[in-house]
């Protein structure tokens, strides 16, 4: 459940691997091993036989370890914060992995479990201290039962929160600029599901807390997967490649064979002239805009209207628009050019009196998409200097896990229930602790 659609995410959506979890082929060994121990102690009767140090106020001798309820919390130690997100995918896991193995048979035995968590799209905050944390899950069961299920467990959180953080911190520098999604390929395609509902839930949570309107622009279906969007994108240079490097027959093409609720985005650096490109594409497409135009046909003003121009020049290549002195690679200074070149396109053409006013707008309507590198201080900077940019294009980046970003959940047993009564059992450094956005939570209905 976010705290935006108030809709829990179930097994239904996720599609884990079940069987797998409930084997431990996704566990650490030495939680197979602490299970395993647990469950052979219960099948011979043991009760505990040694000494604590720690205050118990029963006796001791008569605990059967086996079968102990244990309370255990998750919680995140990235500072200062961390927007929680995976929440849904834990809590199918407890619902449908907790339990054991008889033979070949599984006991479910999640209705022994009390679960209480947060949302989705809250954040948590911590400033250092392992004894002040804000837990996201706590669980209360036999330990032996779900204890298989704490890998993976703090996998999925992990995983969706860098993401969805790291997300969130580059549409904050972005300042309400579109940012598409692009790390699909620096990943395997397992991850993109988990990786796009992160970034739909860091934008989620952008709008809300900024009130702007920014639209989830993932670059593949599995991205949209676990949220109900899908892809979008425009064209590679492959594509440019096989109409013999001419961009404006790619992009001619590209209009007539691609719905209009495509954006038209012409990649403009295959040549190195990012410049020339933009304005051959802008120069193929306005006679048709035009006679779309003059006729009131509305759909195919929107067919032949150029959204954007997105440059991704490689950075030991410096544009031919550029001198020798100007930077390689997407630049501010290029940027600039081409945002020049296209705002003065339609001097260029014939255009009578009546449509220059239609022409000058055609032009300067045309957004710059830039991609290539962009990191969330490369985005400061180019918002700093008021670069004119639209849409930055950002992959690689939101998949850094430094020390900056690392985003470290862990689960601690803190209480062991003795004879009914709670009793702390945290080891030194750590404590139980509360956090006000706890729910508790219905496993039945996942």
């Amino acid at each position: 459940m976010t705290v935006f659609d108030r809709q829990r995410l179930t097994q239904a959506t996720f599609r884990l691997d079940m069987d797998g979890l409930r084997r431990g082929y996704y566990s650490d060994k030495y939680f197979e091993n602490a299970v395993r121990i647990l469950a052979e102690l219960r099948a011979v009767g043991y009760t505990f036989a040694g000494n604590s140090p720690r205050p118990i106020p029963v006796n001791p001798h008569q605990i059967a370890l086996g079968d102990l309820v244990v309370e255990a919390q998750i919680f995140n130690r990235r500072a200062p914060r961390a927007l929680v997100a995976g929440v849904d995918a834990a809590l199918a896991m407890l619902r449908y992995a907790t339990g054991y193995y008889e033979g070949d048979r599984f006991i479910e035995t999640w209705r022994d479990l009390e679960v209480d968590a947060v949302e989705d799209g809250v954040f948590t905050s911590y400033a250092g201290n392992p004894e002040e944390i804000q837990p996201v899950l706590k669980i209360r069961g036999r330990y032996r039962d779900f204890g298989l299920l704490e890998t993976a467990l703090l996998g999925i959180l992990t995983r969706a929160s860098r993401m969805a953080t790291n997300v969130y911190q580059v549409l904050g520098a972005a300042h309400g600029k579109q940012v598409l999604f692009f790390p699909a390929r620096f990943d395997m395609p397992e991850v993109q599901p988990v990786d796009g509902y992160a970034y739909w839930l860091a934008v989620q949570r952008h709008n809300q807390d900024t009130g702007d309107n920014l639209v989830p622009l993932a670059s593949t279906d599995a991205q949209g997967a676990w949220w109900g969007g899908g892809g979008g994108g425009t064209v590679p240079h492959a594509l440019i490649a096989c109409f013999l490097a001419d961009t404006a027959e790619a992009m001619i093409a590209f209009a007539k064979y691609l719905p209009p609720s495509v954006p038209r985005i012409a990649l403009v650096d295959f040549n190195n002239d990012t410049v020339q490109a933009s304005l051959d594409v802008l120069r193929v497409y306005w006679p048709r805009y035009r006679a779309a135009l003059e006729t009131g046909d509305v759909d195919n003003q929107v067919r032949w209207t150029l959204y954007g121009v997105r440059l991704d020049t490689s950075s030991n290549t410096r544009d031919v628009s550029l001198t020798e002195r100007d930077p390689m690679g997407v630049n501010p200074i290029l940027v600039r050019v081409v945002r020049a070149a296209l705002d003065s396109a339609w001097q260029e053409w014939d255009v009578p009196e009546y449509l220059r006013e239609a022409a000058q707008a055609y032009c300067r309507k045309v957004k710059i998409v830039v991609s290539g590198g962009f990191s969330l201080e490369r985005i400061q900077e180019y918002e700093l200097h008021a670069v004119p940019v639209d849409v930055y294009g950002v992959g690689s980046t939101f998949l850094r896990n430094e020390s900056a970003t690392g985003t470290d959940f862990t689960m601690d047993i803190v209480r062991v229930q003795l004879d009914g009564q709670w009793v702390d059992m945290a080891k030194v450094g750590r404590k139980p602790c509360d956090n006000p956005d706890l729910r508790p939570v219905d496993l039945e209905t996942l």
